[in-house]
């Protein structure tokens, strides 16, 4: 007999919490919970802790959305945003969390998609990547 998985309509999105701070990408899968997008399969969590990681992950192009910490060291949110935009073509949304709400401007120039204030409220941090994932989906399924 074999085994059988259940077909879902749709495969999970791949999520990047790029952080130093382990508890922050805790706190940011945990704000995001196990499925963030209903129709889809669970959400994958790729968890790194330095630049490098995060952008050999992005590079590798099986990442949906980057979640960056705004406040990690020596490379932040912001700045990874900016490289990410610079240096990959199809660069997947970013969204930066931000240490200070007053810098979304500074979120905006460097090329993330959307800002989310620390600590994190979850319900803000999943609709907003909620949104990002599925007119990136949308975007997808136009081409």
């Amino acid at each position: 007999m074999t085994p059988t998985t259940p077909a879902s309509s749709s495969p999970g999105p791949r999520v990047l919490l790029y952080s130093d701070d382990r508890a922050i990408r805790d706190r940011a899968r945990a704000a995001l919970g196990p499925r963030l997008l209903p129709e889809a399969a669970a959400t994958e969590y790729v968890e790194v802790a330095t630049a490098g990681a995060a952008v050999a992950e992005v590079e590798r192009g099986a990442i949906d959305l980057v979640i960056a910490d705004g406040e990690t060291a020596p490379l932040g949110g912001m700045g990874l945003a900016r490289q990410l935009r610079d240096e990959i073509e199809a660069c997947p949304p970013i969204i930066v969390l931000l240490g200070r709400r007053d810098d979304r401007w500074l979120a905006r120039w460097s090329g993330a998609d959307g800002a989310v204030p620390l600590p994190v409220e979850p319900f803000e941090l999943s609709r907003l990547a909620a949104d990002l994932l599925e007119k990136k989906r949308a975007g997808t399924e136009a081409s």
